[in-house]
């Protein structure tokens, strides 16, 4: 385990093993970094593969209520840590869109990049109009049914079927676990709409960058992932076939296989 002092005072933490060129992974929401377990087992014969337990998903440094800079610092102490660099930040959902800002806020630490499917602001915000969907959310956690914030957030901003969002719902009530992460899971939503566009920032990203997407996944990721694509110079598009959002899980080893080669390619040239 990885433990670094931030410049706030809140201990950033993460997950070390393996050894060899470092892979720094940014899990999604909902999550501690243990959905990514099964990838980075694939990777530490040769890499080191770094997970991030994001600063937003912390329930000991009341990680619902902290802001997507103080995330950015965040993956930053962790690259300080571990040197500085180069190596390749790997982020998924709302932390490939953190990925995003960490690679706008210090490019210069990253040799490559692999984003998967990050919901980042292309228009209307994530969260409706008016921040609809949010409203409603916290509601819901406001009257003890966190259960229910998860499944409207599903629906609204994922934009999941309907049973999919259901049965989230259910574990967002009955595992401990989760209902303690839905409110995290909402401002984290909200903290991507706090964003705003950002694409003329990331077309400004010269770092070489796959974006991973699944042919199965809500048609609105791969809206997003066509827009990072039109704006950023030098990115690879990347389908994985018969996967939807979560193939961290249910096909580690067709992620794995992705970033293998890229990270051997790229952090290879950064070493010449």
């Amino acid at each position: 385990m990885i433990k670094v002092m931030t410049a706030d005072g809140t201990e950033a933490r993460a997950v070390d093993e393996g050894r060899g060129p470092i892979v720094l992974v940014l899990h999604p929401g909902l999550d501690d970094g243990s959905s990514w377990r099964e990838v980075a087992a694939r990777l530490t014969a040769r890499h080191r593969v770094v997970r991030l337990h994001r600063r937003r998903y912390r329930l000991d440094v009341d990680g619902a209520s902290c802001t997507v800079a103080q995330e950015v610092e965040h993956v930053l102490a962790v690259v300080a840590a571990l040197g500085g660099g180069p190596m390749v930040l790997v982020g998924h959902s709302s932390g490939a869109v953190i990925a995003l800002e960490t690679l706008v806020a210090e490019p210069s630490a990253f040799a490559g990049a692999v984003l998967y499917e990050p919901p980042t602001v292309i228009g209307a915000p994530l969260g409706g109009p008016h921040g609809e969907v949010h409203a409603r959310a916290r509601a819901a956690i406001a009257a003890g049914r966190p259960g229910k914030a998860l499944r409207g957030f599903l629906r609204g901003s994922v934009r999941v079927p309907a049973w999919v969002a259901f049965l989230a719902g259910v574990f967002g009530t009955v595992v401990p676990r989760m209902r303690a992460l839905v409110p995290s899971q909402i401002e984290d939503n909200a903290g991507m709409d706090s964003l705003g566009v950002r694409l003329d920032a990331y077309a400004g990203i010269e770092v070489p960058t796959v974006l991973l997407g699944g042919d199965r996944s809500p048609a609105h990721l791969g809206e997003r992932l066509d827009a990072l694509e039109r704006v950023m110079p030098r990115v690879e598009r990347v389908v994985l076939r018969g996967q939807g959002h979560a193939a961290q899980v249910r096909a580690p080893g067709q992620v794995a296989a992705v970033i293998e080669p890229f990270a051997a390619k790229v952090l290879g040239r950064a070493g010449q």
